[in-house]
């Protein structure tokens, strides 16, 4: 019977599993070319380490111990599994002559090769052959190192359903023979585009969680920033810095946002001495060296955008008519209706509310915001500022009976507790 390990070294695997499983992984899908055999001897890497270290002590660097430890449990499972037909005996003999040619062993793995495998995992798990909703899972789940358990809280789904795109994420890139590499230069627009839409969605399901009793879930933010990091120096692209730069400046927010009790409070009654200054520093000067670049793209203005309010003292002096150019700038790259709204709403507070109204009322003319409770909760603010009270009412409600987030009602239902 294996004697317990203790509980410092225990936490201390579990630490080294949330910062290294993603690194490993990577590595281990370029050395194994197979996601779920990669995946299954990296798990197998860590249960050794917990028997092993307790009597060895840890590694001063874990991870090339991991990776060779993990890459010879792949070769015993293929032993294992096939009882060595021809094809798998091939395979067999290929990876155990790569481990025996390596001088060194397991210290031949170089930290640049590394990288590269972290890349090429990132790539892969956001391929846009794959569905939306698998990217988001298998990003989580395989580069952040998230619980399938974990994934399905964030996201309110059960664990089985999160499971279910997980397994059709993996079988997508078998048999689609996803190619695990970074794309070719030409490539690269289009596909680090997805890489970014991604990591984007994972951010903002963690900045205003679509149903649940939170505002935001701070772990979702937290492992959107780490990718943005990890994909900025990996790839430093102006839109990645321009994302980064966009997640930094909005979660420097998220204290100030939300009462002790739970309550939403809105951006101008925020408490601006609880932003998180830091990021603010670090965003704003991400934005301005993508701007400086000339070659960036819908993130570096909308996080451009986020910088304006970031160093304006309060709301009254904040510069609207620059946001407004932004906007401005914006829609000409990427004219949607949430843009077109958020437009709209800076219109009002630079020309007034009747002015805002006038464009909010033609974004849901087109009917594409219909059912979107942000934008007929901004069309009944100003309807209150124009006094317009039983119009107010009628888009409070309309709103209300749209979100499922709970601080989010308590919201809408006070503002109309007010009006009556």
């Amino acid at each position: 019977m294996p004697s317990p390990v203790p509980e410092q070294l225990s936490k201390t695997i579990e630490t080294l599993y949330r910062s290294e499983s993603g690194w490993v992984l990577a590595t281990l899908v370029r050395l194994l070319g197979d996601l779920d055999l990669a995946e299954e001897s990296m798990h197998e890497a860590f249960a050794a380490a917990l028997d092993a270290w307790p009597k060895t002590g840890i590694p001063d660097n874990p991870r090339p111990w991991l990776i060779s430890t993990a890459r010879f449990k792949a070769i015993d499972a293929i032993r294992r599994r096939t009882r060595f037909d021809g094809a798998q005996r091939d395979l067999v003999a290929h990876m155990e002559s790569r481990v025996n040619n390596e001088p060194g062993g397991s210290e031949k793995i170089e930290d640049e090769e590394i990288d590269d495998d972290r890349l090429r995992l990132i790539f892969t798990c956001c391929h846009p052959a794959l569905a939306p909703e698998g990217q988001v899972a298998l990003t989580l789940r395989e580069i952040c190192g998230l619980t399938t358990e974990e994934i399905a809280r964030a996201f309110l789904v059960t664990p089985a359903t999160l499971a279910q795109r997980i397994v059709r994420a993996k079988t997508k890139i078998r048999e689609a023979r996803i190619p695990y590499e970074v794309p070719a230069p030409q490539e690269l627009p289009g596909r680090l585009n997805a890489v970014l839409q991604v990591i984007y969605l994972v951010f903002n399901e963690g900045y205003s969680a679509a149903a649940g009793a939170e505002v935001t879930r701070a772990q979702l933010t937290g492992e959107a920033i780490r990718l943005g990091r990890l994909l900025m120096e990996l790839q430093p692209e102006p839109e990645s810095m321009g994302l980064l730069a966009l997640m930094l400046l909005q979660e420097s927010r998220r204290a100030a946002r939300t009462s002790p009790t739970g309550e939403l409070i809105l951006l101008e009654h925020q408490d601006r001495s609880l932003w998180n200054r830091a990021q603010i520093d670090a965003g704003v000067a991400l934005v301005e060296r993508a701007l400086s670049s000339r070659r960036f793209g819908v993130y570096t203005l909308q996080a451009a955008i986020a910088a304006v309010h970031a160093e304006a003292e309060s709301i009254a002096v904040t510069d609207w008519r620059q946001i407004v150019a932004l906007y401005n700038q914006l829609v000409r790259i990427q004219p949607s209706p949430v843009v077109y709204l958020n437009r709209a709403v800076a219109i009002a507070e630079c020309d007034g509310p009747e002015a805002g109204l006038t464009q909010i009322d033609a974004v849901l003319q087109q009917g594409e915001l219909a059912n979107y409770y942000l934008a007929h909760s901004a069309r009944a603010e100003l309807y209150r500022r124009l006094g317009r009270t039983a119009e107010a009412l009628a888009s409070y409600e309309k709103a209300l009976s749209l979100t499922q987030q709970e601080p989010e009602r308590q919201f809408l239902q006070e503002r109309i507790r007010q009006l009556k």
